[in-house]
């Protein structure tokens, strides 16, 4: 379904994403990890061309674009197939949360606003947040508005959803409910990849895992296979320093790393 092939990105003399490849199959949940800094989450950009590659090719459900001279159309296209939940929320403060969600089926999708409205309270009352229709974001906490991004993205009803650290910018105890709604997604079989640096929940909700450092792919593969039995050096480094006793049931994130 998803095909990135020798995706490749450099920032001045700094080369962030040194020729990726990753297949991402209809249904899979994509969890990709690494240390910071590790490129993670400009290859996600670089799938929906919010971030423009210098080389390589993106193909989803058949659609393909060169990354090297893409127009404006076939990135238009592209876009259309995925949507993106970030760190930040992105909601429109001036807007109230179903207005939020409606914004991209009325205006890019041309929907009847009717339509839209019961398509947007249909996502709310997935994400457990139907009684929040009314609501601007000012008047929610940072779990909630999250589970808004998260709302909007599925109306959208996109082939992938991509998701950038979307509880990194969270107090840690309203963290539980964005990954509970991202699980619960997952149970339904939407394609996703997922930047994360929630460990435990990577190898729970995924079906592949992919560990990413200095602009490479180091390794992947199954979960299981990746946090208990790692075969590269550099993973057993990585998971060894963000869990010492390295325990097959705990992985803690160190943001030092």
């Amino acid at each position: 379904m998803i095909t990135l092939t020798n995706i490749k990105k450099t920032f001045g003399h700094n080369t962030v994403l040194a020729g990726i490849d990753l297949v991402v199959k209809k249904g899979d949940v994509v969890s990709i990890l690494g240390p910071s800094g590790s490129g993670k989450t400009t290859f996600l950009r670089c799938i929906n061309f919010l971030e423009k590659a210098d080389e390589g090719e993106v193909s989803i459900d058949q659609f393909t674009v060169q990354c090297q001279k893409p127009n404006r159309k076939d990135i238009l296209t592209l876009r259309q197939k995925t949507t993106m939940v970030f760190q930040q929320y992105n909601l429109f403060k001036h807007k109230t949360v179903i207005e939020n969600i409606m914004e991209g089926l009325v205006v890019v999708q041309k929907l009847p606003k009717e339509e839209a409205k019961q398509r947007s309270l249909d996502v709310l009352e997935k994400v457990g947040l139907a009684e929040k229709a009314n609501a601007y974001p000012s008047q929610l906490s940072g779990g909630q508005q999250q589970r808004v991004g998260i709302a909007r993205a599925l109306a959208l009803n996109p082939e992938v959803i991509l998701f950038d650290e979307p509880t990194s910018a969270l107090d840690p105890e309203l963290v539980g409910e964005v990954l509970s709604v991202i699980r619960k997604i997952a149970e339904e079989g939407i394609t996703m990849i997922i930047v994360t640096h929630e460990m435990s929940f990577a190898r729970e909700v995924s079906n592949h895992v992919v560990f990413m450092d200095g602009g490479k792919i180091v390794e992947q593969g199954h979960p299981e296979e990746i946090f208990l039995n790692p075969k590269e050096d550099r993973t057993k480094q990585f998971f060894k320093r963000i869990n010492p006793t390295h325990s097959p049931y705990s992985y803690v994130y160190e943001k030092t790393i």
